[in-house]
C-alpha cells in the first residue's frame, strides 16, 4: 500500500510533466516560437506611415519569410523607424542596395514587410544597415482615387447627357447631320465629287503610266529624246543657236528703236522731223507730176512723125 501510494504522485508528475512537454512543442510549432532561437541581424528602414504595422509581423524575400519586426519607434518630422530582424542565412541573397515595402499577408491579412530588388554587384547587407523604402498605396490612397475617378465618371456622364440630348435634338454637327436632310445631301454630293476626283486621278496617272511605257519604248521619238545623246545634243545646240538668234533680234530691234527714237539718226530724222517729212512728201508729189508729164510727153512722141511708124511696128508685133 504504501508503495502504491509512493508511485502515484510520481506517474502524476511524469503526465504533467509529459503534458506540459507537448504544450510546449505545440506552442512552438503553431507560433513558430523555434525561429526565436535561429541567429538574426539588425536592419532599420525609415517609413512616413507603417499603417498598422505590428511588432512581430513577418518579413518576407521573395516569397519566403526571413524574419520579423522587432521595434517599431517615432523619429523627428514624425517619421516612424522600423527594426527588422533578418535571419543569417538570407544575408547572401540580400544586396545593400534593395527596398523594403508595406504589403498584405492575403487579401485581408496582417501587415508584412517584403524585401525586393537589389543588385548583384551590391555587396549583401550587413548588420545595422538601413535599406531604403518605398512609399505604397494605402487603403485612404485607394479610396481617394476611386473618388476622382467617381467624379471623373460623373462628368463623363454628363457630358455624354448633354452629346445625346444634342443629338437627339439635332444640335451640333453631328445632331445636324442626323436630322438635317439638306445637309446629308450635301455630304453626299461632295463624297461623289470627292469619288469623281478620285476618278480622274487614276485616268491622269493611268496616263502618265503610259506616257512613261512610251519613254521606254525603243524606236519612238520620246524614247530618243530622252536616250540618244547625239539627238540630244543637237536639240541641245539648236536650243543655243536659236537664243542666240533671239537675242541678235533683241538687239536689232534695240538698235532700230534707238535710231527711231534719235534725229541725228536717218531713220529717226525721217520719223521725227517734220521739216524733212515736208521735203520727202513734195519730192513724192513732184516725182508723181513729172511722171505724168513724161508719159504725155512718150505718147506725143509716140504720134510724131518721126516715130510713129516704129511704135506701129511695135504694137503690131505685140498684137500678134
Amino acid at each position: 500500500m504504501e508503495n502504491k501510494s509512493k508511485r502515484r504522485p510520481v506517474i502524476v508528475g511524469v503526465f504533467v510533466f509529459l503534458g506540459l512537454v507537448f504544450l510546449i512543442t505545440g506552442i512552438m510549432v503553431i507560433g513558430n516560437l523555434h525561429e526565436t532561437f535561429k541567429k538574426k541581424i539588425s536592419l532599420t528602414a525609415l517609413f512616413d506611415d507603417v499603417n498598422g504595422l505590428q511588432v512581430g509581423n513577418n518579413i518576407w524575400f521573395s516569397g519566403v519569410k526571413v524574419g520579423t519586426v522587432s521595434k517599431l519607434e517615432f523619429v523627428d518630422h514624425s517619421k516612424v523607424r522600423v527594426e527588422l530582424k533578418v535571419e543569417i542565412n538570407s544575408i547572401p541573397f540580400i544586396r545593400k542596395d534593395s527596398f523594403v515595402k508595406l504589403s498584405t499577408d492575403g487579401l485581408i491579412g496582417n501587415k508584412i514587410l517584403v524585401i525586393y530588388g537589389g543588385t548583384a554587384t551590391q555587396p549583401a547587407i550587413e548588420h545595422g544597415d538601413q535599406l531604403g523604402v518605398e512609399r505604397t498605396f494605402t487603403s485612404e490612397d485607394m479610396i481617394n482615387t476611386l473618388q476622382e475617378n467617381n467624379k471623373n465618371i460623373l462628368a463623363i456622364t454628363n457630358d455624354l447627357k448633354v452629346v445625346s440630348n444634342d443629338l437627339s435634338t439635332g444640335n451640333g454637327t453631328i445632331g445636324k447631320l442626323l436630322k438635317d436632310d439638306e445637309l446629308y445631301n450635301q455630304l453626299n454630293d461632295a463624297g461623289y465629287s470627292l469619288n469623281q476626283a478620285s476618278h480622274k486621278a487614276n485616268e491622269f496617272l493611268s496616263s502618265i503610266n503610259a506616257y512613261s511605257i512610251g519613254l521606254n519604248k525603243k524606236g519612238s521619238l520620246a524614247n530618243e529624246l530622252v536616250s540618244d545623246t547625239v539627238l540630244f545634243n543637237s536639240l541641245k545646240l539648236s536650243a543655243i543657236q536659236f537664243h542666240e538668234l533671239i537675242d541678235s533680234a533683241s538687239s536689232f530691234v534695240s538698235s532700230v528703236k534707238e535710231s527711231a527714237n534719235s534725229t541725228n539718226a536717218p531713220l529717226g530724222l525721217l520719223l521725227n522731223d517734220v521739216e524733212t517729212g515736208t521735203h520727202i512728201k513734195q519730192t513724192i508729189i513732184n516725182l508723181e507730176s513729172g511722171s505724168k508729164k513724161l508719159d504725155a510727153n512718150l505718147e506725143a512722141l509716140q504720134h510724131t512723125f518721126l516715130f510713129r511708124r516704129y511704135f506701129r511696128k511695135i504694137n503690131k508685133k505685140n498684137g500678134k
